[in-house]
């Protein structure tokens, strides 16, 4: 059984992508944080952002 929550926009608009330090895109969509600088989306589960690399997908080219 997964519950869905949204995620704190607040926390959303402090948090950067680790690895280059840069802003990252809310897609609400997709419950992922997306920087297009490291070409990674991170997931939000739970409406816990998953801030780690390892777990981060990487983003289609294009």
């Amino acid at each position: 059984m997964t519950t869905s929550r949204e995620a704190d926009p607040a926390l959303l608009e402090m948090l950067v992508c680790p690895l280059t330090k840069m802003p990252l895109q809310y897609d609400r969509e997709k419950q992922e944080l997306v920087s297009r600088a490291a070409r990674l989306a991170y997931p939000i589960r739970d409406g816990i952002p998953i801030m780690l690399p390892d777990e981060a997908r990487e983003l289609d080219h294009g």
